[in-house]
């Protein structure tokens, strides 16, 4: 993990049996599993460290450490190379990377909409789709699914990719600060972000994807968002772990299901409130309905993401996507078989 301690990535922390490593099986290790986040502090990511600080990664007999990478395509990068197991990100990197012959799966869906909201600067004049073409929109990163959504809502407006420019500003702190400095006339983002902008008076929501009927008025269908991918490889030759981190997940999303946000947003980290924990509760509160019940692939899911990635990206022949690779329910039946 050198590689990744080099290029700043934070280190969030590895959870060891007290007095000792000790596994389920005969006295054994734990086995090991790394995951990089594209935003832990984000809330459509919010269950990856909610897993941790609920013991949950522990209690089902798995090392889990968590990395932070704010750009989810940097996340993606690192697992390709193999410097980490698997990657909390967005789904649609499955479909993306296997129309470039890269094969990843998702082996639990965490949020069944994108809980993004294309935000425009109220400096920015912009009062429609249309309007976004020859714009400057704020995304995470170049190839990140904010970049996808974005490249996606402009296309809905009439545009092509290549009449916007893509800004890559992170989220947070440097979004906000970007909008600011009139950098960029919109953005792709998530709360508390969103929140945080209009608290600000700083920007409106044109397009909001945080709720299911927003998504599908949106994107045309269901759009599962965060989820667990892994390399296909290492998924095939890894199935215990893979079995118990998905184990652990999932008790995660049966315990958002039955938990207040306030009581969520306390086991938190006190710094992901960003100095202002009632409007964190708001914005958590408003995106609970965004966290899959059940961790399962929604069935009209896959085929709307190739969908919105097709309109988009013209290299992309969906007929040579199988979707049945991009994702897998099997380790969540499991789950759910035995909770």
């Amino acid at each position: 993990m050198k590689r990744l301690a080099l290029s700043g990535v934070v280190f969030l922390g590895v959870l060891v049996l007290a007095g000792g490593v000790v596994g389920s099986a005969g006295g054994q290790a734990p086995p090991k599993v790394s995951i990089m986040v594209g935003g832990l502090e984000k809330i459509i990511y919010l269950p990856a460290m909610l897993t941790e600080r609920l013991g949950y990664f522990k209690e089902a007999g798995v090392d889990v450490t968590l990395y932070n990478e704010a750009a989810g395509v940097s996340a993606e990068d690192e697992m390709l190379a193999g410097r980490v197991d698997g990657v909390v990100g967005f789904y649609d990197h499955s479909i993306d990377l296997q129309s470039k012959g890269k094969f990843v799966q998702a082996v639990i869906i965490l949020d069944r909409v994108p809980g993004e909201a294309l935000v425009v600067s109220n400096r920015s004049g912009i009062t429609s789709l249309a309007g976004l073409k020859g714009k400057r929109i704020g995304v995470t990163g170049l190839g990140s699914s904010t970049n996808f959504l974005a490249s996606f809502l402009v296309t809905k407006g009439g545009g092509s990719q290549g009449e916007y420019t893509p800004i890559p500003v992170g989220a947070g702190n440097t979004l906000i600060a970007a909008m600011q400095q009139d950098r960029i006339d919109a953005a792709v983002t998530t709360e508390p972000t969103v929140s945080r902008l209009i608290k600000l008076n700083m920007a409106t929501v044109l397009v909001d994807m945080r709720t299911a009927a927003g998504t599908r008025a949106s994107l045309g269908g269901t759009y599962p968002a965060a989820c667990l991918y892994m390399r296909l490889d290492y998924v095939s030759t890894h199935k215990d772990a893979v079995q118990r981190t998905v184990n652990a997940f999932a008790k995660t999303l049966r315990y958002l299901q039955m938990t207040r946000a306030g009581d969520v947003a306390d086991k938190m980290p006190e710094d992901y409130y960003v100095g202002d924990k009632p409007l964190y509760l708001s914005a958590l509160a408003a995106s609970m309905n965004m966290f899959n019940p059940t961790g399962m692939m929604p069935q009209d899911g896959p085929p709307t993401v190739l969908k919105v990635l097709a309109a988009f990206n013209k290299e992309l022949d969906p007929s040579k996507v199988d979707l049945a690779k991009t994702y897998t329910d099997e380790f969540v039946s499991s789950a759910l078989a035995h909770k």
